[in-house]
């Protein structure tokens, strides 16, 4: 009985210490800028992506592209038009789930939005995620051009890193 309490007691503190951990990593995520590793990752794809708008559609786009910690939990990313200014909005708390979805996928997707807003032909049909739009996606690289974020997409690659 003595080493089965041992055991669970054993257990017990490293659960805690783990616990403690990782809620001082969530701090330390929530509090703090995305790290250097992070927005030069961003950078990159956001470069390719530009060289492929400059390729296919002839347009020097730059569009400016804002980490938001605002955005609710469930919108992965944001792209607006407002008063003539295309922007795109990523929510930095998708970051810490998954840092490779938000920028291979995710960036590529709200990138096709603002190309619509370019060329006028954004509207409320399908919530602005119809065919030409699509098209768009996968014509700037978009691996995925689909209409809202399938978790297991997620889940599927976060497992992936594990192993």
């Amino acid at each position: 009985m003595n080493k089965i309490f041992k055991v669970l007691l054993l257990i017990t503190i490293i659960s805690t210490i783990l616990f403690f951990y990782l809620l001082y990593q969530d701090q330390q995520f929530k509090n703090n800028p995305l790290s250097q590793e992070i927005l030069s990752k961003l950078e990159n794809k956001n470069n390719v992506i530009r060289q492929i708008i400059k390729q296919k559609y002839n347009i020097n786009y730059n569009i400016p592209i804002i980490i938001s910690d605002k955005l609710p939990n469930n919108l992965y990313g944001l792209a607006s038009y407002q008063q003539g200014i295309i922007k795109i909005q990523l929510n930095k708390k998708r970051f810490q789930e998954n840092e490779n979805y938000m920028i291979e996928y995710v960036l590529p997707h709200e990138y096709a939005h603002t190309l619509m807003f370019y060329f006028g032909k954004f509207d409320k049909e399908n919530g602005g995620h119809t065919k030409l739009w699509q098209q768009i996606c996968f014509d700037i690289g978009g691996m995925k051009c689909d209409r809202f974020v399938n978790h297991n997409d997620i889940l599927i690659e976060k497992i992936g890193d594990i192993y």
